[in-house]
């Protein structure tokens, strides 16, 4: 008898410690729930089982018996992102990229102090971006490319001092880049393709010594080409072209070692740097997906 009383003994005790390792606070769980609801979670294409534990929950990583990761990278989600995110106070990603989620970006979604990667872009979000960025000191990857964004970049941007990369491609943004990107050291992209960016960029771009890729692309700046660019040893991507910069002044001798890919609208400059060999556009690339086009 005691036996078989030991296997079921040890079946309950792993049943419960299950039970246990599965709990998050209540706080938690109704920011999940809230999340689910607002999107439409029973029309997702895999939605959540929220009867059974919320380690099972697709996309829903714990740890310490905390939130730490959602993604529902296209997953069919339709609707807002709800105020009470804010409560998943442990969240280190947040993927709800490719999906139809629409409404303002909250405020809240800014909010993560242990947040390390942000991925929202392929929705349908509108109004202005967050103006609060000091509590994502942690952040490494932000974006939003392909929205309905629109208005400026706000200066609060600088405080996200670990970003390497922030891409705000194919939205509606307005008015220049503001100086406090001169903070963001971290940067190795910034991609900003196809927004209605406008008049002289007076970032001094030389201060972002791990910069990599630079797309500025379909715009409307003018005046002077960006400066800087010439002490920079990393860069391999330079999208320019499609402004209505006036002079490219300074860029006759940029640090091309590393350099693969460089448009502009001066066919002089674009023939000295792009070497024959990687000759696709660095806006075709793969990494856009399924992007949609919009001029």
């Amino acid at each position: 008898m005691k036996q078989v009383l030991l296997p079921i003994k040890i079946v309950l005790l792993l049943f419960f410690t299950n039970i246990v390792m599965s709990q998050i606070s209540k706080k938690e769980r109704v920011a999940l729930l809230d999340l689910y609801n607002s999107t439409n979670g029973n029309e997702w294409s895999t939605p959540w089982d929220i009867s059974k534990p919320i380690d099972s929950w697709y996309g829903v990583t714990l740890k310490d018996n905390h939130v730490v990761s959602i993604s529902l990278h296209r997953n069919n989600l339709q609707g807002n992102i709800p105020k009470s995110i804010k409560n998943l106070a442990f969240l280190e990603e947040l993927n709800l990229a490719f999906n139809k989620l629409s409404g303002n970006l909250p405020e809240e979604i800014t909010s993560f102090s242990e947040l390390k990667i942000l991925k929202l872009e392929m929705n349908q979000f509108k109004g202005e971006l967050p103006k609060d960025y000091s509590r994502l000191l942690n952040l490494k990857e932000l974006t939003l490319f392909n929205n309905s964004l629109v208005g400026d970049i706000p200066r609060g941007i600088g405080a996200m001092s670990s970003l390497t990369l922030l891409n705000l491609s194919s939205n509606y943004l307005t008015g220049n880049l503001p100086k406090e990107i001169e903070e963001m050291t971290s940067l190795e992209s910034i991609e900003l393709f196809g927004n209605k960016f406008e008049g002289q960029i007076n970032v001094d771009l030389s201060e972002l010594k791990n910069l990599r890729e630079l797309v500025l692309a379909y715009n409307n700046f003018d005046g002077v080409a960006p400066k800087g660019l010439q002490k920079l040893s990393k860069l391999k991507f330079v999208q320019l072209q499609g402004n209505k910069f006036s002079s490219f002044k300074g860029l006759e001798n940029l640090q091309n070692q590393s350099l693969l890919t460089f448009d502009s609208d001066n066919a002089e400059l674009n023939r000295k740097y792009n070497k024959p060999r990687f000759s696709l556009s660095r806006l075709a690339d793969s990494k856009f997906e399924d992007t949609r086009v919009r001029h």
